[in-house]
């Protein structure tokens, strides 16, 4: 989710100052002492008066984030989906190469004006495709060529698997004149690097 603050924290008679971070599945604080909370183990959320109050399964805890609670508050009650991180949206033109998650196919229908599977169709403007090896990545140039200047490609590798990490991703795309500009953990199994050609290099594809 991506929020972060400094604040003061109250929990089970303690008080303490550190960082809290909302992230897509728990909320964490690291600081005077540590908690985890698991997004789906919270029976109540309120937002007052700059602090954000959180009743879990396990406890209770205050969060003193000033002007942020509310913000807070809302997101943790509407999360954001897989498809809003990926950026599709209802006039989306998306093409899905090599990714065998089917209920991601199916999300992407759900929102997209068109989705073409197995190949890049025509004026796509977000392409998700897998890579599985090094070698791979060799394709990406021809990928960012086949695609408009201001599309997106997603870059999906399965997550835990010394044959490719999100290092060789990133090299490989700057070798084909690409750029990551955002990361998201698509699955328990895959993670997805967004990849774009910088600003003062579209209209100048070769």
């Amino acid at each position: 989710m991506g929020l972060s603050a400094d604040c003061e924290v109250r929990f089970a008679g303690r008080v303490g100052s550190g960082r809290a971070e909302l992230e897509s599945a728990k909320i964490t604080f690291r600081g005077a002492f540590r908690i985890a909370i698991s997004l789906g183990e919270i029976r109540s959320l309120k937002a007052r008066n700059g602090i954000l109050e959180v009743v879990w399964e396990s406890g209770q805890a205050s969060f003193v984030l000033g002007a942020s609670a509310e913000a807070w508050a809302a997101r943790i009650r509407n999360p954001r989906t897989r498809i809003d991180k990926l950026g599709v949206h209802e006039r989306s033109r998306v093409s899905i190469v090599g990714v065998g998650d089917l209920a991601l196919l199916q999300e992407l229908r759900a929102r997209a004006s068109r989705v073409t599977k197995g190949r890049i169709g025509a004026n796509t403007d977000i392409l998700l495709v897998q890579f599985n090896l090094k070698r791979d990545l060799e394709r990406l140039e021809r990928l960012k060529n086949a695609m408009p200047d201001d599309g997106a490609i997603w870059a999906v590798w399965p997550k835990g698997r010394e044959a490719l990490r999100e290092g060789d991703v990133r090299s490989a795309a700057l070798k084909a004149g690409l750029v990551d500009v955002k990361v998201v953990s698509i699955s328990d199994s895959l993670s997805g690097l967004k990849l774009v050609v910088p600003l003062a290099q579209r209209g100048r594809k070769s």
